[in-house]
């Protein structure tokens, strides 16, 4: 048996034209993701504190912009290394945020209607102002920092973003995450459901809390179209010709519903919340909810 031929190299210059175009809209897109949070802002509360703030959590090692009197000197004095000592309060006001930015991400049925990942990632951004608005701490998971209050903390997400372009993951990288912290996820989660709920165990089993927001074009969920279509996959999958996809739509629409309530349904097992959007819904909207379910009696 002739071994399996090697995954073709990723397109490099596809990918940093990629990265570069995000980096091109974000500007914008902070802008438009700080009304939405202002707007959003108006109308809640800031989100109720875990942990009672004096309860040793863990020590870790001292990483540049740490503030030295949270230096635990006993503990770097038995090692060659720095280390922080972590109360459980603050493992609670971290939030880890990621989205979706693969091709199938790309996708946009209209021209009025932002494409999936453009929504993920105003989403994101205008998520991590309302947090640090709330004196949360936020950090895009992959990006390898730490989670940090205010601006200094929206930047870094902004950042990684761009960065993030680049390696278009359809699943969250895995990642180390303290407990009692908050993990949200943006994405379409078209992959399969045991794909994700194999990423998703090593945080549920670490007592992390989590969010996830399924973000849908209306055409996915509708199929409105008629007569013969040529469907072609954005992330190498093909191409299919429908002859009638009116005749089609109905079972289409079926194995939808079917998957859509299976990522649910593995959320709630696990204690987590899932939620949808569409893209031809309100923004703004679709934030509130984020913000609402990231309460601890609700994601719990």
């Amino acid at each position: 048996m002739s071994p399996e031929a090697a995954p073709p190299p990723p397109d490099l210059v596809a990918l940093r034209r990629g990265a570069e175009r995000l980096a091109d809209r974000l500007p914008g897109l902070l802008v438009e993701a700080d009304r939405v949070a202002a707007t959003v802002a108006q109308g809640v509360h800031g989100r109720r504190r875990t942990g009672i703030g004096e309860t040793f959590w863990q020590f870790r090692p001292y990483q540049p912009g740490d503030d030295r009197t949270d230096i635990d000197w006993r503990q770097s004095a038995r090692s060659r290394q720095l280390f922080i000592r972590q109360q459980e309060w603050e493992a609670a006001q971290s939030v880890w945020l990621w989205c979706d930015l693969s091709p199938s991400m790309r996708y946009r049925s209209d021209r009025k209607l932002p494409a999936k990942a453009d929504r993920a990632v105003l989403l994101t951004l205008a998520l991590a102002a309302l947090l640090v608005r709330g004196g949360e701490r936020v950090a895009l998971l992959g990006s390898g920092d730490r989670p940090r209050p205010g601006r200094a903390g929206l930047e870094r997400v902004m950042r990684g973003l761009a960065a993030a372009a680049e390696r278009r993951e359809r699943l969250p990288p895995p990642a180390e995450l303290p407990r009692f912290s908050t993990l949200v996820l943006i994405s379409d989660f078209l992959e399969p459901v045991e794909e994700l709920a194999a990423r998703l165990a090593p945080w549920i089993g670490a007592g992390v809390r989590g969010c996830l927001l399924q973000i849908a074009d209306p055409a996915e969920e509708l199929l409105p179209y008629g007569g013969r279509v040529l469907f072609e996959g954005l992330e190498n999958d093909g191409r299919a010709l429908v002859g009638n996809v009116a005749a089609a739509r109905g079972r289409w629409q079926e194995i939808w519903r079917a998957h859509r309530e299976e990522v649910e349904r593995l959320a709630g097992r696990q204690g987590w919340r899932a939620l949808r959007h569409r893209t031809d819904a309100s923004a703004q909207a679709a934030l509130l909810a984020l913000y609402q379910a990231l309460a601890p009696d609700a994601v719990r």
